[in-house]
């Protein structure tokens, strides 16, 4: 049975329960055959001392939406997927609405997949560039 996008999503947003996904109010919110789109309110949950976009929450936001795309391509009876490598440039703050993460694959390997991630604003301004590597690894039975 096909699922659809909007199940899809409703799913992978469902087992977010009890995490940091769930702390900072992560979502996905959109994905197609080459990127996924997730979303995260900019509020007193992500902020710096100073009331800023805190780089912490956004790398963490890049981590899970890259981390969703690189699930989309793997049998997830046989093997799991984790973040081995992350890296992230900041080049503009934000102090409220919602930051995007939109993940798009430099590279889809069967073990490795590397990630560009672009994380903007309500006004599709840039706020920061992030790279991420996954590894799948096979599950033990």
């Amino acid at each position: 049975m096909q699922l659809s996008k909007e199940e899809i999503l409703k799913r992978a947003n469902a087992i977010t329960k009890n995490t940091l996904m769930e702390t900072l109010e992560i979502e996905m919110i959109d994905f197609g055959d080459d990127f996924v789109v997730g979303r995260m309110p900019v509020n007193k949950r992500v902020y710096q001392p100073d009331g800023v976009l805190h780089g912490g929450a956004t790398v963490a936001l890049a981590e899970t939406t890259g981390s969703f795309a690189a699930e989309l391509l793997i049998n997830r009876d046989e093997v799991f997927v984790r973040g081995i490598e992350i890296s992230a440039n900041h080049l503009k703050s934000v102090r409220e609405g919602y930051v995007y993460a939109t993940a798009k694959f430099a590279h889809k390997g069967r073990t490795t997949q590397l990630l560009n991630i672009r994380i903007t604003d309500d006004n599709d301004n840039l706020i920061s560039l992030c790279k991420l590597t996954t590894i799948s690894l096979p599950k033990t039975k």
